[in-house]
């Protein structure tokens, strides 16, 4: 059974709209959570321009004040009631189109990754190596025809991958692509990551539970099981390095980590080390990836929670599950890797400096971003590596991991990494420098 006009650009066009608008939605939100936290007051339309135009001369972390830094410089100008719409619009389809870009990415990479372990080659004949083989594939995705099953619950079915795909979207508001170039720097940045992370279980429950199938409705089951427990050791993490910057701004955690590369978190005291490790492990069980693919495995449930779904339903949770995988792995680098700091101060400081031309200037900004994003993308191919090596865990084991090993650990790592930097001061590299006085 298909819905009506369910040709491919209605069909396209529909569940786009939809994730735009739902994501349209959520960026104001988050703009406006900062202004609740500076005590807002009212404002007139000259008033807000004038501190519009303050900011920007500020050089302020906002996204948005770089997008209207980029339209000045080609010429074109906004009315102050047109920026801000206007502005988000803006950030929202930067990020859309890099989660798309991403994904295309990302699939043809895995493809690669998992070709290349079997002692195979992987997608050769469309483009070279293979390139662009997602590409084709996305098409026939978009083109297959919309089925619905007969007894399913056609408004909950229609919404949850929507709902899934806007869930990964939200987190994207606070996550930095590089310095000064990030949605909006919320203060509350890494809470608001962990909490918005709810929605895309929302999203899968509603797909599982909609299909009206057995195996769609286990998998769901699986998949709430699964994703609030690991939530635990991941939220663990998230606060002990919340104890050592004294902020929950993803900008800030990752100035504080500026200099040479032992003063990035991960070396800041041996319980952080550990927390990095776990949080890579709770952040694989959060993705759904191997071997914690549960609510996926093909073996027991044939496709899990998305049995029923084809077409452009069935990519928008591809491609939510692969720009998830660089959400995790970008808040890995940026609380714990330094984000884009590249760890040799050299490098760091092109551009920097009051007397630096414009062309310094960009190229730092540019080697910042691929710094970040690079790191990112290495700890993606980690966890394709971890996919195509490890087997899938049962569910007593996934359950024992989470709540006998990683959550226990991640307590006592919690308590003893705040009293090292109790007792070390904050000094980075096991506080052995702060001793030696060579960190200055």
């Amino acid at each position: 059974m298909t819905l009506p006009g369910t040709s491919f650009p209605l069909r396209a066009s529909w569940l786009v709209a939809a994730c735009l608008v739902a994501s349209w939605m959520v960026f104001p939100v988050a703009h406006a959570q900062e202004a609740v936290e500076g005590a807002v007051v009212a404002e007139t339309i000259s008033e807000a321009a004038q501190r519009t135009a303050q900011e920007y001369g500020s050089h302020t972390r906002q996204g948005g004040v770089w997008i209207e830094a980029a339209m000045d410089w080609v010429g074109v100008s906004l009315v102050p009631v047109a920026a801000v719409p206007l502005t988000i619009l803006l950030c929202v389809l930067l990020v859309f189109g890099f989660i798309n870009i991403f994904g295309l990415f990302a699939i043809w990479l895995e493809r690669k990754v998992s070709a290349h372990m079997q002692c195979r080659l992987g997608p050769m004949e469309v483009g070279p190596h293979g390139a662009l083989q997602t590409i084709a594939d996305g098409i026939k995705l978009l083109a297959k025809e919309d089925i619905i099953p007969r007894l399913a619950d056609r408004p909950l079915f229609i919404l949850a991958p929507v709902i899934v795909f806007t869930g990964v979207l939200m987190r994207f508001v606070p996550l930095p692509f590089g310095e000064n170039l990030v949605a909006s720097d919320l203060d509350l940045g890494l809470f608001f990551i962990a909490a918005v992370g709810s929605v895309e279980v929302l999203g899968v429950i509603m797909a599982g539970w909609a299909s009206n199938n057995k195996w769609s409705l286990f998998a769901t089951i699986r998949t709430a099981t699964q994703m609030v427990s690991y939530e635990i050791p991941v939220g663990l993490a998230f606060i002990a390095v919340v104890v050592c910057a004294g902020t929950f701004s993803l900008h800030g955690i990752t100035e504080d980590q500026a200099g040479w590369f032992w003063n990035w978190y991960i070396f800041r005291n041996p319980f952080l080390m550990i927390l990095s490790l776990i949080y890579l492990v709770a952040s694989l069980a959060e993705c759904k990836r191997a071997p914690f693919d549960l609510p996926e495995a093909e073996s027991e449930l044939v496709s899990g929670f998305h049995t029923e779904y084809s077409g452009i339903r069935f990519s928008l949770f591809f491609l939510a599950e692969y720009a998830a995988m660089y959400l995790v792995s970008a808040v890995a680098v940026v609380i714990f890797f330094g984000g884009w700091w590249s760890g040799i101060p050299f490098i760091d400081n092109l551009g920097a400096g009051g007397d630096a031309g414009a062309g310094a200037v960009l190229l730092g900004f540019l080697i910042k971003a691929a710094i970040l994003v690079s790191k990112s993308i290495f700890l993606v191919f980690v966890q394709m590596w971890v996919r195509w090596t490890l087997p899938r865990v049962r569910l007593d084991q996934m359950m024992f991991v989470c709540w006998k090993v990683l959550t226990p650990i991640a307590m006592v790592s919690l308590v003893g990494s705040t009293l090292w930097e109790l007792a070390s001061g904050g000094a980075p590299l096991f506080g052995l420098l702060a001793l030696l006085n060579l960190d200055g």
